[in-house]
């Protein structure tokens, strides 16, 4: 059940992270789901890391943390992505 959760968490930082970013990101929803999780597994280590503990509450700068873990992967997975696939421009104004 953890990777369900873990799937449906990343997916909505994902969206919320190409929310965020400005332009448009030529990435598919399986990637942004992807982006999102690893955003934030990120956001989790800089939480530790600083020495966030786990709370009675909601932890809101362990998700903030993986929220800005979400946007810092999204935007450079996207200029990755688009680098692979030749659209390094592709939506994007200069």
């Amino acid at each position: 059940m953890s990777w369900l959760w873990a799937i449906i968490v990343g997916l909505i930082l994902g969206l919320l992270a190409r929310a965020i970013l400005p332009g448009k990101q030529n990435i598919p929803l399986w990637l942004t789901a992807v982006f999102g999780i690893l955003g934030s597994i990120l956001g989790n280590a800089v939480a530790s890391w600083i020495g966030v503990e786990d709370t009675k509450g909601i932890d809101w700068i362990r998700h903030l943390l993986q929220l800005i873990g979400a946007v810092a992967v999204v935007g450079v997975g996207d200029m990755v992505w688009q680098s692979i696939r030749g659209n390094r421009n592709s939506g994007r104004r200069t």
